[in-house]
């Protein structure tokens, strides 16, 4: 089974994302835990060039073509293979994550992300835990990490609230896909809601 997490800067995804990993091998689950953009050697190099540095340095249309040739690369690197093997493949972001910051953020080029999935990934994940969090809260938390992968955080609170809009309206636009998990909660009570929905899915 293929698994993504999606949501805001500062949604926990992340941290949820590893603490369903850690459940699912407590289980007897086989699972591979990965992120995105990354997730193999050479799409880690790629997140190395979008994720750092000025936030206007490449146009939409140079991230989209960059974000789409690390996650190809992470599905013949490593996703592919683990769901070949038999593996839960967790995945921290997918291409739901560049539909939303490249498709919306600077003009309406969702046409163009979702033409080059299809052309060159032309997979969905089984199960998307989408958590949903109050913009300016997880603003406030992706700020707080202080890390050097701070590029979009850059753009403010405006596009926080932007993407929210925009996960919750793809959540509503493929619901057997898409799971809304509250993330303005505690963390445990979070997880707990996580872990009730991948155990019906894993049945």
């Amino acid at each position: 089974m293929f698994i993504s997490f999606e949501g805001i800067d500062g949604s926990g995804k992340s941290t949820q994302a590893r603490m369903l990993a850690d459940t699912l091998r407590g289980d007897g689950h086989d699972v591979v835990l990965t992120r995105e953009p990354g997730g193999s050697p050479g799409a880690e190099e790629i997140r190395a060039l979008v994720l750092q540095g000025d936030p206007d340095r490449w146009s939409a249309e140079t991230e989209i073509l960059l974000f789409t040739a690390a996650r190809r690369d992470h599905m013949e690197r490593t996703i592919r293979p683990a769901l070949d093997a038999g593996k839960v493949v967790i995945c921290d972001r997918f291409a739901d994550s560049t539909r939303m910051y490249q498709g919306m953020s600077r003009g309406d080029l969702r046409g163009l992300v979702d033409q080059l999935h299809d052309l060159m990934i032309g997979c969905e994940p089984d199960l998307t835990l989408l958590i949903d969090m109050d913009p300016e809260t997880g603003l406030t938390r992706a700020l707080g990490r202080q890390g050097a992968e701070e590029r979009f955080e850059t753009f403010g609170a405006g596009l926080q609230a932007r993407m929210r809009d925009g996960f919750l309206a793809l959540a509503r636009d493929y619901p057997a896909r898409v799971r809304v998990i509250d993330g303005n909660r505690d963390p445990a009570a979070v997880a707990a809601d996580i872990r009730a929905v991948a155990a019906r899915a894993l049945a």
